[in-house]
């Protein structure tokens, strides 16, 4: 099946995979495994344990989250290599204007692009995490080029909102797409997007949601010491 079209899995939350082909070839590269939310009833929150990384289903178990999905980039010590915000508490530097930054104010989660609008330490936010590129730009326009350096082919994740305001979590696990390929495919899909952001992929590419009473999804490879959860309101 090409595509599964949005199918509910609890109030605010539908799912939708979508199998990803390209141009002289019969069989998919990859499938896409989209979340669609609704921030009205889902808030969002960021959790952060700098040097004591978990697995997604640890992160899940521990918050209470109903949605899991791995944060940004993070060094070999399991800090983040940018900004985060945890529980109000800020730590790391902010990305340049090369990066996005998922920014949460009393639940509710924004993604912008630094370049547009950077971040200023005085700006009251509950929850931040910062990670590059930007695959969709404002506005809808594609954000990766087709010559990018050392553009090979990995497991992807990405957070993006559509014109609706609703948010988007989207997850490739076959490790068939390009950072080129992704950004194409985001904006060539029916999703109606207003932004995209990349996040870490790889092996920490995972994303977990419940399904009555059972967490799901597609794990991680790795630990994490940082992720995106959504908890019902």
């Amino acid at each position: 099946m090409p595509d599964t079209g949005w199918r509910p899995v609890a109030p605010g939350l539908e799912k939708r995979v979508v199998q990803i082909y390209e141009a002289g070839r019969a069989e998919p590269v990859e499938a896409a495994v989209v979340l669609r939310v609704d921030p009205a009833v889902y808030r969002f929150e960021v959790g952060y344990r700098p040097g004591q990384p978990q697995t997604l289903r640890e992160w899940a178990l521990e918050s209470g989250g109903e949605i899991v999905i791995n944060g940004g980039f993070f060094t070999p010590e399991w800090t983040a290599t940018g900004l985060i915000i945890a529980g109000g508490e800020a730590s790391g530097r902010s990305y340049g204007d090369f990066a996005g930054m998922v920014a949460i104010r009393d639940g509710r989660p924004e993604i912008r692009w630094l370049g547009a609008a950077p971040y200023d330490p005085a700006e009251p936010l509950d929850g931040a995490l910062q990670a590059f590129p930007l695959l969709i730009r404002p506005g809808g326009v594609p954000g990766i080029n087709a010559d990018l350096e050392r553009d090979t082919p990995d497991r992807r994740t990405a957070v993006a909102v559509d014109r609706s305001g609703r948010f988007l979590l989207i997850i490739t696990p076959r490790g068939g797409l390009t950072l080129h390929a992704f950004s194409r495919f985001l904006a060539g899909a029916d999703f109606d997007l207003e932004i995209a952001l990349n996040l870490d992929g790889g092996t920490s590419s995972g994303l977990l949601w419940r399904e009555g009473d059972q967490m799901t999804g597609i794990p991680a490879f790795t630990p994490l010491p940082a992720v995106l959860i959504a908890i019902r309101r």
